[in-house]
């Protein structure tokens, strides 16, 4: 399947037209492997759409789709639930999706993900679940809570995928469908029209096919240019940390990131081990409840009063977690982290980049985690496998690409390249070099 960059170079040489690649992302978001994708098809808006675009644009009147926590002019912003079904429309579309459609991006539709954020495993009992793009005989989840978005992407029904990141929502799904998901430093992009998650934590980004693409998806969002570089990738020092993130790999995991690394190194990548004490902290830090609770029950807690029974049962139990926390022990909280971050990125500094798995285990059958108390606890036990490594990038603040790095006929396995704040450069620039890297052993 030919990413952004191949299909542009394609339009400005005649090759193709706009309209026609439209055709193709709507035909492939009809389609038995997008069921459950879309909550609010636009297709008949994406032709307007891309017959409208400028050639020239960034987009060039490509799809792309957004995650039902976004506003979009003239439509309520449900979130994935039925709670907000009814609420207003938005007056205007979030800063994201202006700017992408700004760029000359045709907007195919609201994608589907779990439940107002929070989960990593993308289970919707409300609008059903998408099952995972890379297992055609066994329905394996999509990872969340970005899971339409990253199948959008993964079956060509969007060239790019807004959604967003607060313990690893996009390069979690990313990670399990095979693509590439970028987050960057949360402030890099603005977050209005987004309903929150998570205020500290929440990040505004995408899933594409290819790094390449990942860069241009985040010279728009962030209405920056990356520079990049060219540097090869033995000029870069790189970590792997082998506390808490190696931990629990399943064999599958464990083989795909073990063969890159011999990879990366026999084409001269300069990687080392190192430990990263400080992550054993973080148990404390978080032992009141952490921000994504606190945080989000100061969001629902009215509404939680007034349409409770209409929640997930599951989001909203991690939701209530919220109400215990203190004032007093959220400011330690805020000041626990600020000072944790500054200890992280002082032993982090000496490197380039960190490599890590993006998650630990590879997509599980939906049927083991399906809604229902029965399968509660293996529900949970995923989720926090999930969320672990990716979410302490955004305990740093920091930024995490995820690129697939499993071989053909296995199922997916991503590897992570993170940094602290505001490294996003280095870490696409790395991530660049991995990626080619990679195709060519």
């Amino acid at each position: 399947m030919n990413d952004l960059h191949a299909i542009r170079r394609a339009l400005l040489a005649g090759q193709t037209h706009a309209r026609a690649e439209v055709e193709r992302a709507i035909a492939a978001a009809e389609s038995a492997a997008c069921a459950h994708v879309f909550t609010r098809p636009q297709f008949d808006e994406a032709r307007q759409a891309a017959a409208a675009a400028p050639p020239n644009s960034r987009l060039g009147g490509l799809a792309f789709s957004v995650k039902d926590l976004f506003d979009i002019a003239g439509q309520p912003t449900p979130a994935g639930s039925v709670v907000l079904a009814h609420t207003p429309a938005a007056r205007a579309d979030a800063t994201a999706v202006a700017r992408l459609r700004a760029a000359g991006g045709a907007l195919i539709g609201r994608t589907n993900m779990t439940e107002f954020a929070f989960s990593g495993v993308g289970v919707n009992p409300h609008h059903g679940t998408p099952a995972n793009a890379s297992d055609a005989a066994t329905p394996r989840v999509p990872g969340g809570s970005s899971s339409g978005a990253a199948i959008s992407v993964a079956t060509g029904a969007a060239a790019i995928g807004l959604g967003s990141d607060t313990g690893g929502s996009i390069r979690i799904p990313a990670a399990l469908n095979g693509i590439v998901g970028f987050k960057s430093t949360a402030r890099l992009v603005p977050a209005d029209g987004a309903l929150p998650l998570s205020t500290t934590l929440d990040t505004v980004c995408a899933m594409t096919r290819t790094v390449r693409d990942a860069v241009t998806a985040h010279e728009i969002l962030a209405a920056r240019t990356v520079t990049a570089g060219n540097a090869p990738l033995p000029a870069y020092r790189l970590a792997v940390v082998k506390n808490v993130f190696l931990d629990g790999m399943e064999p599958a995991v464990a083989t795909a990131f073990e063969r890159t690394l011999r990879t990366l190194r026999a084409a001269g990548a300069r990687i080392e081990e190192i430990d990263l004490p400080e992550l054993a902290e973080l148990a404390t830090i978080n032992a009141t409840g952490g921000f994504s609770a606190a945080e989000a029950y100061a969001w629902h807690r009215l509404l939680l009063e007034r349409s409770g029974a209409g929640y997930d049962p599951r989001v909203a139990q991690r939701i209530l977690k919220g109400a215990a926390m203190k004032a007093h022990e959220y400011i330690d909280l805020v000041n626990a982290r600020r000072d944790w971050i500054t200890r992280v990125e002082r032993r982090l500094a000496p490197f380039d980049g960190l490599l890590s798995p993006t998650v630990p285990i590879v997509a599980p059958p939906i049927a083991s985690v399906a809604p229902g108390a029965e399968r509660d606890d293996e529900f949970f036990r995923v989720n926090a496998l999930l969320l672990r490594n990716p979410s302490i990038v955004n305990m740093l603040d920091g930024c995490a690409l995820s690129l697939p790095c499993h071989a053909p006929g296995e199922l997916p396995v991503g590897l992570m390249i993170w940094h602290g704040a505001l490294r996003d450069d280095g870490v696409l620039a790395i991530s660049l070099q991995i990626e080619r890297t990679l195709q060519d052993s």
